[in-house]
């Protein structure tokens, strides 16, 4: 059970990180469109967000790689 919920969780995880960005990209493009004084403080926002959507699939990457292969399960 605890098997299906993991796996569950990690869809969701590398799943939402897209959307996320999307939608952030929308948002500061809009603002940008009317506000292009804040390209400085936009871009850097962008910047940190991004970079930690990349660096939490990393993390994720190397758990599932200490872990070995999944084991079959027994019905």
């Amino acid at each position: 059970m605890t098997e299906i919920v993991e796996k569950g969780l990690r869809r969701i995880g590398v799943t939402m990180s897209k959307p996320v960005l999307a939608a952030l990209c929308i948002i500061f493009g809009i603002i940008l469109v009317f506000k292009p004084d804040l390209v400085g403080i936009i871009v850097g926002i962008f910047l940190i967000v991004q970079g930690a959507l990349l660096l939490t699939d990393y993390v994720e990457l190397r758990r599932q790689q200490q872990r070995g292969p999944s084991e079959p399960q027994s019905a």
